[in-house]
């Protein structure tokens, strides 16, 4: 518990990044309606332009994720937060001052490169610092934490938005993402993994002497390990058997998760027609269940049922609440669907957890970022096969009146289980 309190810095920037982030979520849906098809509830090209964004930063994330990892694993944490943490202040930065259909389009061409490199590098540099400082016998009741602490900035953030003009939200937005990247840069201790393997710096203050250039020539050896990133990537995940059903896992988790995210919102608008607010309260429900079960609930069974077991429970619940929404018949049905987060929160750091206990203390940044580039992958196939099929059946061409179809797919593809029961 000791150690658990010395994260409190890392928490702190945590749950700063993400409330930045998730405050913008449930007023991102209106803006992108009210600049491509003003007063319509149903919009096609919104749906293609939100999958084609998700494929493209999927691209990116894939190949950004390992890199970042592996030189976080060189470099230290710290120094490759930092990128993110100013990154991610641009887009909404745009969206604060503008919300014209120019300044739409601008938005949407920085958020797509800039997510590119930065898309779940926070969460997933955040894993490694975790994993420096915590025994593998703990780590799963830290990464549910810091799962938590991203719900519980989920929350806070969706409340905000909840009871702020779109305008409003977007500039405070912007606001807390500086203040979470000046907190990080000043009271974010870096993190060494022990005495005789200190990070070393990207600058160095001193002038080159004949030892300082064979430890530059050493440095750019190592840059130019890192950057082979794809090649890390795929000998990783075949480097043991837990490992490859960890990122199968993985994969489908998030292809369900990122579909999911790209239709649900849209569904709710065209069939219920959900607005902003309507958005926020879904999203603090199933915020505040989440954050209870993994601050609360996931440290007591963690070990006692174990990760496998967890991760099991996880996906079939996240089916059962993606079959909810698909048939819902009335508005209250995906608030009663939206409190199964309770159960299915457990999937992602029961992943995180069962592939930080397969490497060892100095190679935890290049796992975490091996298994974002697979998650990444997702990011590529999801809106590929679920946008069309969205579009297609919220549309008047539909084959047959089932509005929820594209979303009990992505329901089926999430409780994909190759686990065993046992971990060696």
């Amino acid at each position: 518990m000791e150690k658990l309190y010395g994260l409190s810095h890392l928490f702190m920037t945590v749950f700063l990044h993400n409330f930045a982030i998730f405050m913008v979520v449930p007023a991102i849906t209106d803006v992108t309606m009210a600049a491509l098809c003003p007063g319509q509830d149903e919009c096609s090209i919104a749906i293609y332009l939100t999958g084609f964004q998700q494929a493209m930063i999927g691209v990116g994330t894939l190949v950004m994720m390992p890199l970042l990892g592996n030189l976080s694993d060189k470099y230290g944490r710290k120094a490759i937060l930092t990128v993110p943490m100013i990154l991610t202040i641009i887009p909404t930065g745009i969206l604060a001052y503008n919300r014209t259909k120019k300044f739409f389009y601008v938005y949407y061409v920085f958020k797509i490169l800039i997510s590119m490199v930065c898309e779940g590098s926070v969460p997933c540099l955040a894993l490694a610092y975790v994993a420096d400082n915590i025994p593998e016998s703990g780590r799963s009741t830290a990464f549910g934490i810091i799962s938590g602490i991203g719900s519980a900035a989920f929350v806070c953030a969706t409340l905000s938005a909840r009871f702020l003009s779109t305008a409003q939200t977007f500039q405070v937005s912007t606001f807390i993402a500086v203040i979470g990247a000046v907190y990080m840069k000043l009271f974010l201790p870096d993190s060494v993994i022990d005495d005789r393997h200190l990070y070393t710096p990207i600058i160095s203050q001193q002038k080159p002497t004949v030892s300082s250039v064979d430890a530059k020539l050493e440095r750019n050896k190592h840059l130019l390990k890192a950057l082979r990133s794809f090649k890390d990537l795929t000998s990783f995940l075949t480097s043991s058997f837990t490992i490859t059903q960890a990122a199968i896992v993985a994969f489908f988790s998030n292809l369900a998760d990122v579909g999911l995210h790209g239709s649900m919102l849209y569904f709710l608008k065209a069939q219920f027609h959900f607005d902003k607010n309507q958005f926020a309260d879904l999203m603090v429900i199933s915020g505040i269940s989440g954050t209870v079960s993994q601050l609360l609930v996931m440290p007591i069974l963690a070990p006692i049922l174990g990760e496998a077991r967890l991760l099991s429970i996880g996906l079939f619940f996240h089916c059962v609440h993606m079959f909810l929404y698909s048939i819902a018949w009335s508005s209250l049905v995906p608030y009663a669907s939206a409190m199964f987060s309770i159960l299915f929160v457990f999937s992602q750091p029961c992943i995180r957890s069962i592939v930080s206990k397969q490497v060892g203390p100095h190679e935890q940044g290049k796992a975490q970022g091996c298994i974002s580039g697979i998650c990444s992958v997702a990011h590529i196939v999801s809106p590929l096969v679920f946008s069309p099929l969205t579009a297609l059946f919220l549309s008047e061409k539909a084959p047959f009146n089932f509005p929820g179809f594209s979303i009990m797919c992505i329901g089926f593809a999430s409780n994909v289980r190759f686990f065993e029961r046992r971990q060696s």
